[in-house]
């Protein structure tokens, strides 16, 4: 009984993660701006961060969550970086359009 309450309740974590993950997906693919990309990125490393977690406490090891911390520092390192460099290109032309940014590769 208990185990199947676990399991369903693991469901719907997993549910909740694909979610957020398709969510990020499409904001990757279909917003034009770079803030609303690097947040839709976040979203989906949040959602893989939900996964590990869930598989982790059921599988009863930590192994997960200590994956999970290597995560959450590399998102910060990439959203510390990715910032930086869309304030620089934004003192420049004054846009955050992904369509004006790739004009500068000519």
């Amino acid at each position: 009984m208990e185990n199947t309450i676990i399991a369903s309740s693991q469901n719907w974590y997993i549910v909740l993660s694909l979610l957020l993950f398709c969510i990020g997906v499409m904001g990757v693919l279909f917003r034009r701006n770079a803030i609303v990309i690097l947040m839709c990125v976040e979203l989906m490393l949040n959602s893989v961060n939900l996964l590990l977690v869930t598989f982790s406490s059921f599988n009863e090891s930590n192994d997960g969550q200590v994956f999970v911390f290597f995560i959450m520092v590399v998102a910060a390192a990439e959203v510390a970086v990715g910032l930086a460099l869309l304030m620089s290109v934004y003192r420049n032309i004054a846009s955050t359009d992904i369509n004006v940014l790739s004009k500068l590769k000519h």
